[in-house]
C-alpha cells in the first residue's frame, strides 16, 4: 500500500467544501496539507511490518510473569477516524527467552497506528507475542475512551471501554489469571 499525499490532500478541501468553508480562507489555506502530513504519522503503520519488532530476544533462565502496564496509545477508529485514547497492559511468562521491556511497547504502538477498533487491536498484541516468542501465555488488557462515543453519538464522556485477550496460562489458569489483573490493578475478569 502507498501513503498518496496529494489524495489526502484533495480529499480534505473537499471536505472543507462539503461543510461550506472557504478554503481560500487564511488559517484553511494549510490545513489539507497539515491533516495529510498528521494522517502519515498518525496510521504510519500502514506502511510498515511488525515481524521485526520482537526478534531481539535474550536467552534467560526466568520462568515467572513480566508485566509492562499503563503503556499510553492513541489510535483511531476506523469507523469515525477519531481518537479513542488509552493505555495498554501487557504480560507474558517465558520459556527460555525474552525481549527489551520497550518491545512490548513498541508492539502496542505498531497496532495504535493503524484505523482499528480496539477489539481488534486487543487481538492483534497478544497474538504477535505469542507467535514470536512462544511463551507459556500471554495476557493483553486495553483500557480507553473513545471520541466517537464521547464527543457525538450517545455523548458519554468518562466512559472507558475495556478489552482483553488471554492465551496459553492466562487463560486455563484463574490463578495466573488473578494475579496478572492483581498486578495491573483490575478486578475486571
Amino acid at each position: 500500500m502507498n501513503y498518496d499525499e496529494e489524495k489526502i490532500r484533495q480529499g480534505f478541501k473537499l471536505i472543507l467544501e462539503g461543510l461550506g468553508e472557504d478554503t481560500q480562507r487564511e488559517g484553511l489555506l494549510k490545513t489539507p496539507d497539515r491533516v495529510a502530513r498528521m494522517y502519515k504519522e498518525l496510521l504510519s503503520s500502514l506502511w510498515q511490518s511488525p515481524d521485526d519488532i520482537l526478534n531481539t530476544q535474550f536467552s534467560e533462565d526466568y520462568d515467572e510473569m513480566i508485566v509492562l502496564k499503563d503503556i499510553p496509545f492513541i489510535s483511531m477508529c476506523e469507523h469515525h477516524f477519531l481518537p479513542f485514547i488509552g493505555k495498554a497492559h501487557v504480560a507474558y511468562i517465558p520459556r527460555d527467552k525474552v525481549v527489551g521491556l520497550s518491545k512490548l511497547a513498541r508492539v502496542v504502538d505498531f497496532y495504535a497506528r493503524m484505523p482499528q477498533i480496539q477489539e481488534r487491536m486487543t487481538r492483534q498484541i497478544a497474538t504477535l507475542i505469542s507467535e514470536k516468542l512462544s511463551p507459556i501465555g500471554v495476557a493483553v488488557v486495553v483500557e480507553s475512551q473513545h471520541s466517537c462515543m464521547t464527543m457525538r453519538g450517545i455523548k458519554k464522556p468518562g466512559s472507558t471501554m475495556v478489552t482483553s485477550k488471554l492465551l496459553g496460562v492466562f487463560k486455563n489458569n484463574p490463578e495466573t489469571r488473578a494475579e496478572f489483573m492483581s498486578l495491573i490493578g483490575s478486578g475486571a475478569l
